[in-house]
């Protein structure tokens, strides 16, 4: 799993014209699964995500997680994560999980996250056409991939 954390002061997806997703101070995270993704991947990637201290104390320094602060969280699907850009110009997305694997893995994903912060998770909606809003905080963004646990 490959993901991307935006510390956000507020955050929103539109499909098709209608807001589905919305929040103030959090993370918006876009993840993207590949085949060999597991349960293991899933949970020590949303402890991390909830434990990860990128938000100010009372002295501006980033100590604090998105549990801490009590922030919320959108998580969005984005097989375009694991774009291949090897060869040519055209990227490849073999790596990214087809969607009999990718669709209950993300939502796997979003309810250990939801048990991790301990409140619901906005999303997006799998395979639609999105459109992300954010206004980035700082910037601050963090990328991880669990198969290199950095």
């Amino acid at each position: 799993m490959r993901a991307v954390i935006q510390r956000v002061s507020k955050a929103s997806v539109e499909v098709e014209g209608e807001k589905v997703s919305q929040i103030a101070r959090g993370l918006l995270i876009l993840i993207g699964i590949e085949q060999e993704d597991t349960h293991e991947d899933i949970m020590w990637l949303t402890g991390k995500i909830g434990k990860l201290r990128i938000f100010a104390d009372d002295n501006g320094i980033m100590n604090k997680s998105v549990k801490d602060i009590d922030g919320e969280a959108i998580v969005v699907s984005q097989f375009t994560l694991h774009a291949s850009t090897r060869k040519g110009n055209r990227p490849s997305y073999v790596k990214a999980a087809k969607p009999e694997i990718a669709i209950p893995m993300y939502e796997k994903f979003v309810k250990q996250l939801e048990l991790e912060l301990g409140k619901n998770i906005g999303t997006g909606v799998f395979g639609a056409d999105m459109k992300v809003s954010l206004l980035n905080d700082g910037p601050v963004t963090i990328i991880i991939d669990t198969k290199n646990r950095e």
